[in-house]
């Protein structure tokens, strides 16, 4: 395995409720597009739009509803409820299409939702949206999502070019890796060369811990170490990043960047440098671009999307400049 950008053509399957893609499915009849700040970057994927709520034929318009008694994980041990605003249980409802909901996704290979928080459906840190309160999380169906493992993406977070650009480099790492399989200690080490640079910027003292007991371990280790290591490396790459964090990761590669190849990349600022988020997820993305034309690994984006136009756009672009030099 080369130390280069690993380059994902085929479309990542993510699914995500209804009304955060625009469907008018909310108990008002209303929806909400966050995906239209993704501009053409939406079609580098392939969505799965559910509503747990539909799906339990609660219909539209509806009584809004509310968990009772307890958490969505409580209700499904059977010490919590589901009312509707007039106070009718709809908890079997809720729990039939929140199942339906999941077998969907299952079929299309998704391991990524979009959910929209506050809902006592779909939410995972809110089930409400009254005042500021939190209700009662996880939802109905947040709390299945959670026990699949799916990597979980608030759609609030899709409105900020920066947060998005954090997720979604974590999302392709998480894609890869947890559909990558291992079959040897040399692989696990190569793996982890690839993805140890964007584990140290989510978790620094994580990361170097795990160094070390990788430096540790023997080839007669792997079977027994391999489950562990996926696991902690899946669950740290669901952990947002900070903005203080992603600058100096930037530079740090970038720097790195232009020791190794010899050349600079004007739009890219030093962390001391004052700049919106925006400015910096401009930035990120133009480095990314940059790895990827001159095969460099970008340790902060290690995992990158081309469709096949694309690279053989860049095959062509490449062998050209080749030629030239020749």
């Amino acid at each position: 395995m080369e130390h280069t950008p690993i380059i994902l053509t085929e479309k990542i399957p993510i699914g995500i409720s209804l009304c955060a893609m625009g469907g008018p499915v909310r108990y008002n009849g209303k929806g909400i597009d966050v995906l239209t700040p993704l501009e053409r970057e939406k079609n580098d994927f392939v969505f799965t739009p559910v509503c747990p709520e539909c799906q339990a034929g609660l219909g539209i318009t509806r009584d809004p509803v509310h968990l009772s008694g307890g958490t969505g994980e409580q209700v499904w041990k059977g010490e919590a409820e589901v009312k509707n605003r007039s106070g009718k249980l709809v908890t079997a409802e809720m729990k039939q299409g929140s199942l339906e909901c999941l077998e969907v996704l299952r079929r299309s290979g998704a391991t990524a939702y979009i959910y929209m928080d506050g809902s006592p459906s779909c939410g995972v840190y809110r089930t409400t949206l009254k005042n500021t309160r939190r209700g009662n999380p996880p939802g109905v169906f947040g709390s299945l999502l959670l026990d699949e493992g799916f990597f979980l993406i608030p759609s609030s977070d899709l409105q900020s070019p920066l947060k998005w650009w954090d997720w979604r480099r974590r999302l392709l790492a998480f894609h890869w890796f947890s559909t990558y399989e291992l079959s040897s200690m040399q692989e696990l080490y190569e793996v982890w060369y690839r993805l140890k640079f964007l584990c140290q910027e989510l978790d620094n003292t994580w990361a170097r811990e795990m160094g070390r007991t990788l430096a540790g371990l023997k080839k007669t280790d792997f079977a027994a170490f391999e489950p562990q290591f996926r696991k902690e490396v899946l669950d740290l790459l669901r952990k947002p990043s900070t903005t203080a964090k992603m600058t100096n990761s930037l530079w740090k590669h970038y720097s790195h960047y232009r020791k190794n190849r010899g050349k600079t990349v004007q739009e890219i600022n030093s962390p001391t440098f004052r700049r919106n988020v925006t400015t910096i997820a401009k930035e990120l993305v133009k480095m990314e671009r940059t790895a990827v034309e001159d095969s460099f690994l970008f340790g902060a984006s290690p995992v990158i999307y081309r469709d096949m136009h694309r690279l053989k756009a860049l095959e062509e672009k490449r062998a050209s400049e080749e030629e030239t030099q020749e």
